[in-house]
């Protein structure tokens, strides 16, 4: 049987040196791989002063070398959103949208249609592209959806570029968008979360005030919450008390947010002061979703010993916040708590109470189940799962995904799998793609891969639920960290039929481990795909194909190769 000989020569091109050629040598036969210079990490100064429309012309001969599009006989902006998700290249969605204009005279392109190239340029780390079109929309004066500016803020920050997200929205009135509450509530949070107090509070005293912002209490709450965070819920108190003469009421949201931050400080006083009020408000009707609100003070008393005002309290919220019928507003085992210091004894006969007193409903389970797993007190939410299975209420999805979340927090990975297999697909409770991501990033953070893709089959069995980018993105690369690189390459080749596309560094250390274990074949392959994404390869993937090369079986035959190249430039 005779071998196939192939090896791998690459040359700058002569005629201006626009190229990189890597030219795929069989016996017999060869294939070129032509790559611009400009996707390769080389500067070409003659691109600059070229606007990014003619950058990315479309060319003729190089876009139908890539794809072939199916142009409609008339073209409407659904169609077009369509056509750009197919492309596995951002830069060739960039070409099909320029080219639509030109097509057809009378089209214009729409708010949704930027909204899917935008997202689109932002998921694949071209943010020079998506500046460029945001540009354009604020140029044509199409009425853009807030939630688009929303989306492109959370980009930039998972980026670093929280200065180009807070430069955005100070240019949100040149743009044709009359509703800026989900931006501004969604550039608010992550101000907070990125700890810049200062602009946040500058943003909030510019903006908040404006007509744009529909509703005030969502920046009202994120500014009380930012107050909780630095523990000055005395500060935050403030702010809940001025709501009145700004025009908002507060919400269960708020008395939630204020009343967490003044235990947390130890302000029980203001504290018990701010739920007698909330029984006046907002709890008139017994709602069993305010139990939460509840149970954050009482805890709070008992663990600071005074168990004795906690009993008290509670018997005010059975009578007046939950509307407790009086057979279940007796507190018989609680009086025998007075002066008691077990604390944790109080606190679990304090939480039976409170589910107990409330009318049963499947809203006050899953708000106090929740509310539990979230602090990692999965013991007790436990028990209260088995409580309102005894009630003949059947667990939400919701408080599964906080289970499943709460075990992996624990790292208690395996146990989450088994909430999916035995309490959830046994018991007629679908998983979602949420849920499933969580076990799957569980089991990649604690290094058990053959779980984790077994749960990914799982997945693709199961009609609409499919892996997020971020969890095959997580698969991909712990594979390749445990040296797993045709399996890795195998999860990248779902990953892009799903039409995600991977992060330059995951290509990266695919190809560079495919090299380490001389499979150069595959490893071109990937360099190709990598290419075609408008990804720039970096120096260590060209010095890793260089390496395998030479350290294949046709070593003189390659550095033959090389050499006549290398002689050949050098002239």
């Amino acid at each position: 049987m005779k071998v196939c000989q192939k090896f791998f020569v690459a040359q700058l091109d002569h005629v201006g040196g626009n190229f990189l050629t890597i030219t795929e040598k069989y016996e017999g036969s060869s294939e070129n791989l032509k790559i611009p210079i400009k996707d390769c990490g080389i500067s070409n100064h003659s691109e600059g002063s070229r606007s990014w429309k003619d950058r990315h012309k479309t060319p003729g001969k190089r876009l139908k070398n890539l794809m072939v599009v199916r142009w409609p006989r008339l073209l409407n902006p659904t169609q077009l959103s369509q056509i750009i998700r197919q492309q596995k290249n951002p830069l060739t969605a960039i070409e099909i949208f320029n080219e639509a204009k030109s097509k057809y005279p009378t089209y214009r392109h729409n708010g949704p249609v930027y909204a899917t190239l935008i997202n689109i340029l932002g998921s694949s780390g071209r943010f020079y592209e998506m500046k460029q079109v945001i540009e354009e929309m604020k140029q044509d004066s199409c009425e853009c959806k807030d939630t688009v500016f929303a989306s492109v803020f959370k980009t930039y920050a998972k980026a670093g570029l929280l200065d180009d997200a807070v430069s955005l929205f100070k240019s949100l009135p040149e743009f044709n968008c009359v509703n800026w509450t989900a931006s501004f509530n969604a550039l608010l949070q992550i101000l907070i979360d990125e700890s810049k107090l200062e602009t946040f509070y500058q943003l909030l005293m510019e903006k908040s005030f404006g007509w744009e912002v529909k509703s005030k209490i969502g920046s009202l709450n994120l500014l009380m919450d930012a107050f909780c965070r630095i523990n000055r819920s005395d500060l935050a108190l403030q702010v809940f008390r001025e709501m009145d003469h700004n025009c908002c009421y507060p919400d269960r949201e708020s008395y939630k947010i204020l009343m967490r931050g003044l235990c947390q400080d130890g302000r029980l006083n203001e504290a018990t002061h701010l739920l007698y009020a909330m029984l006046w408000r907002i709890s008139q009707k017994g709602c069993g979703e305010d139990i939460v609100i509840y149970r954050t003070l009482l805890d709070s008393l008992c663990d600071n010993g005074q168990v004795n005002e906690a009993v008290e309290v509670l018997g005010k919220v059975l009578r007046k916040g939950l509307k407790a019928p009086k057979s279940r507003s007796k507190l018989k085992d609680l009086d025998q708590l007075r002066d008691s210091e077990d604390t944790r004894h109080a606190k679990l006969l304090i939480n039976e109470a409170l589910t107990r007193g409330a009318i049963p409903s499947l809203a006050s389970y899953t708000s106090m189940a929740t509310d539990l797993y979230s602090e990692g007190k999965i013991y007790e939410a436990n028990k209260l799962l088995d409580e309102m299975r005894e009630q003949g209420f059947r667990p939400t999805l919701r408080i599964y995904e906080a289970k499943v979340a709460a075990l992996c927090r624990a790292q208690r990975v395996e146990e989450a799998g088994k909430v999916i297999e035995e309490e959830m697909l046994k018991k007629d409770c679908v998983p979602n793609s949420q849920v499933y991501n969580i076990v799957v990033k569980g089991f990649c953070a604690e290094g058990k891969l053959d779980l984790a893709l077994r749960f990914l089959e799982k997945m693709d069995r199961q009609k609409g639920c499919a892996p997020d980018k971020e969890t095959f993105g997580v698969i991909v690369d712990g594979l390749c960290g445990v040296g797993k690189f045709v399996e890795a390459g195998k999860i990248l080749e779902k990953m892009l039929s799903r039409s995600y596309w991977p992060r330059g560094g995951t290509f990266s250390g695919l190809i560079t481990g495919l090299c380490s274990i001389n499979r150069t074949y595959e490893a071109v392959v990937w360099l190709e795909q990598m290419i075609s994404q408008g990804n720039v390869p970096e120096s260590s993937i060209w010095s890793a194909l260089v390496a395998s090369v030479i350290s294949s079986s046709e070593m003189d035959r390659v550095q033959i190769g090389l050499l006549d190249q290398l002689s050949g430039t050098a002239c």
